[in-house]
């Protein structure tokens, strides 16, 4: 049984449908408890040329992912669904696993599409395969359906 479901969304398309998939889960484990990570990404080009990350520029990118979050909690909100947001910044991977383990969750939830996303940057190769072996508990790939061709 899923007590405890942790869904990473980025905002796009397949971070919605991964989303959407939660949801539904989550509306059939009667009592499982739902929490929603936007993972903000370092400021990292100014990090790699200065050395140091200024706050407003990474205030700004937490900014943007605390909209993304928003929207991930209205989304869920219009279908019924209760959860918890968490905002962290980092390295989407390491996060995702760092919040699976201290909230002990059953299972972790991602959205996979057709087209590169934010959260599909680190889905490819051997980075996207690093989730699976680092995570804490089973993870569900929640694959973007793509529209039917005309």
């Amino acid at each position: 049984m899923y007590r405890k479901i942790l869904a990473a969304f980025d905002g796009s398309p397949s971070g919605r449908s991964g989303l959407l998939e939660c949801a539904t889960i989550q509306q059939l484990l009667v009592g499982s408890e739902l929490h929603l990570l936007a993972v903000a990404p370092i400021a990292a080009g100014i990090y790699l040329t200065e050395g140091f990350v200024p706050d407003t520029l990474q205030d700004e990118q937490n900014r943007a992912y605390r909209e993304v979050l928003d929207e991930g909690l209205a989304l869920l909100t219009g279908r019924g669904v209760s959860a918890e947001g968490h905002l962290v910044t980092g390295e989407p991977i390491d996060e995702i696993c760092r919040l699976a383990r201290e909230l002990d969750v059953d299972l972790i939830v991602v959205g996979h599409g057709h087209r590169a996303s934010r959260l599909e940057r680190w889905w490819r190769g051997s980075v996207g395969a690093s989730l699976v072996e680092d995570a804490p508990c089973s993870v569900l790939v929640a694959i973007a359906k793509q529209p039917a061709a005309p």
